[in-house]
């Protein structure tokens, strides 16, 4: 399945378009612009000696890609992982890189008002935070309220691997 990008304006005022998916109980997303395709996993390979965020390799249409579980980063609880990959679009890796998620949900936009991030996010004390992974927090309006979004910086969470 390949995801359909919509152009977006650049700029701070510009809206959020994001994949959203689910990993444990939590929320996250990342950025439209970064996701090349979503693929069901297949075998994943473990490599030894490599960092428990790197689950594996896969072959995915004849490439090898290295599958990495964000759950690490952000100390989601683990459960089961889920049956799909985000396969990340990042021209200067020189091998493919997918994300594995429990669910993918949605394709969203939002408002810069709906986005809390950089000092908004002090008083918040979780791993991603800490660790510089999240880029932000998204307000998403449900019926009773909000629930709030992780938003994930995948070039931060890929170059802490290194």
């Amino acid at each position: 399945m390949s995801v359909q990008q919509s152009p977006s304006e650049g700029g701070a005022d510009a809206e959020a378009q994001v994949v959203e998916f689910r990993l444990g109980e939590d929320v996250c997303a990342i950025d439209i612009d970064q996701v090349d395709s979503i693929v069901e996993v297949k075998k994943v390979t473990r490599i030894p000696r490599t960092p428990d965020s790197i689950e594996g390799v896969m072959d995915l249409r004849g490439e090898t890609t290295a599958i990495i579980d964000p759950k690490e980063f952000l100390s989601v609880s683990v459960d089961d992982s889920g049956d799909s990959v985000l396969v990340l679009d990042r021209p200067d890796d020189k091998q493919r890189i997918g994300i594995r998620v429990d669910e993918v949900l949605d394709v969203v936009s939002y408002a810069p008002g709906q986005v809390d991030d950089g000092d908004d996010l002090e008083n918040l004390d979780t791993r991603g935070i800490r660790e510089k992974v999240a880029r932000g927090i998204i307000r998403k309006p449900n019926g009773d309220g909000l629930d709030l979004v992780v938003w994930i910086d995948v070039d931060r969470m890929i170059d802490s691997l290194n």
